[in-house]
């Protein structure tokens, strides 16, 4: 078991979030300061878009447009000639704040919602998982999952591997040329890890960042933890990329309370290198 310690890339963010590796950048969503930036692998940091909600998950359409998730809209938007438009509103499927989300080769896009009020002290209780087309219309294609969170798309386009944060586990759906198909089955159950932001390598194993453990775990099918890395702070997300993508991302940050986290600007990009590379995955 290799034990990995991160050094800090990035600080005096408020909370990075849904970090993805594109175009030779680290794109992420500060998410309490309403942005969105791209980090290169020396640190240069850009703000490349402000929003108007809380920004949660990205990924870009096969043309190329960039999508983020609007939280508490529940709204997927599309960033193209600079400005943003609606791409797909899910208020009337997603029965709270959405959170993140994957897009596949096809320009599907899968997304999760919190499913109860987290910061307002409600009980957990299961959300849905959202399907979007390329036409921009949306479906509910599971209603049991606990908190569906970081999402990957395996290398072959057939799996989709979701996080159930407040379920303790991985879910795996299958999917087919029409998307998600058949009923999800479980990739891992995690005990008492909280699995928020994940990404593949290419063994097929899972990094995981469980910030109510306050742990990095890399996770192998069936949820034995084989390698782990120490962080500075509470890890959120964490993203493999770099040329050779052995770079291992990781937002973190002191707190994720809205109004703390904008004021406190404890957020830091953190990194540490790895043996096993990235996944050929959006």
């Amino acid at each position: 078991m290799s034990q990995y310690r991160a050094t800090t890339l990035a600080d005096g963010l408020a909370f990075p979030e849904g970090p993805r590796w594109h175009d030779g950048r680290l794109w992420f969503t500060d998410q309490h300061a309403r942005r969105i930036c791209a980090l290169t692998p020396d640190g240069g940091l850009e703000s490349i878009a402000e929003t108007t909600d809380l920004p949660g998950g990205l990924g870009w359409l096969p043309d190329g447009r960039l999508l983020v998730v609007y939280m508490t809209e529940r709204r997927i938007m599309q960033w193209e000639g600079g400005r943003f438009s609606t791409y797909a509103d899910l208020s009337r499927l997603a029965s709270f704040h959405c959170n993140d989300m994957v897009v596949d080769r096809n320009g599907r896009v899968y997304a999760g919602n919190f499913g109860f009020d987290l910061h307002g002290g409600a009980a957990v209780g299961p959300a849905e998982l959202i399907q979007i087309d390329p036409d921009g219309r949306g479906r509910v294609v599971s209603r049991d999952v606990v908190f569906p969170n970081g999402s990957v798309i395996t290398p072959d386009g057939g799996t989709l591997l979701v996080a159930e944060t407040f379920g303790h586990r991985i879910r795996a759906f299958a999917l087919d040329a029409h998307g998600c198909t058949g009923a999800p089955t479980v990739w891992a159950e995690l005990g008492e890890t909280t699995p928020d932001g994940i990404c593949l390598d290419a063994d097929d194993h899972l990094w995981i960042a469980s910030p109510g453990t306050q742990t990095l775990l890399r996770v192998q099918p069936g949820g034995a933890v084989v390698d782990d890395c120490a962080t500075t702070g509470t890890p959120y997300a964490c993203m493999l990329g770099g040329e050779d993508r052995q770079t291992l991302f990781i937002c973190t940050s002191e707190t994720d309370d809205p109004k703390q986290a904008a004021a406190r600007r404890s957020g830091r990009i953190e990194q540490a290198r790895v043996a096993v590379p990235g996944a050929g995955i959006p």
